[in-house]
């Protein structure tokens, strides 16, 4: 896992050189001009991931699990929208930092923590005169 700290120096290099955007270079154009990055490369993502497995096998003498050596830049996108829902941000503000126009969009990457629902769900219970039990049911994973 890479660091907070190479991930903050990561960071600020790139201040600065735009107003809005942290990393916002993509290719050079035709005359040699730097250009804004509007998606991700996929492609590039794919051989740095393939780069980073053969790196890891060198190192461990054993083949990187696939966890590390599948992982999509999606799957990425995933673990912070999730990491934002655990700490409480709003969905306003995970959209924003998810870049989301689309707010039903952001809660795809954004699902709800198991913690998250019991305590919801806790609350109808003790609300609730009759004094019901809170039963979690998980489903089985095909």
């Amino acid at each position: 896992m890479v660091s907070r700290t190479v991930t903050k120096s990561v960071i600020e290099k790139q201040r600065g050189q735009h107003k809005l955007y942290v990393l916002p270079f993509g290719k050079p154009d035709g005359d040699g001009d730097e250009t804004m990055v509007h998606r991700m490369n996929d492609a590039a993502w794919k051989k740095a991931r393939v780069r980073a497995a053969k790196k890891w096998q060198e190192k461990y003498l054993r083949p990187a699990h696939d966890g590390f050596s599948r992982i999509r830049i999606h799957d990425l996108k995933h673990t912070f929208g999730r990491r934002l829902r655990a700490a409480g941000v709003t969905e306003e503000d995970c959209k924003a930092l998810l870049g989301h126009k689309n707010g039903s969009i952001t809660s795809h990457y954004s699902a709800a923590e198991l913690d998250q629902l019991i305590e919801a769900a806790y609350k109808v219970s003790v609300t609730d005169s009759r004094g019901s039990v809170l039963t979690i049911l998980k489903r089985k994973q095909a």
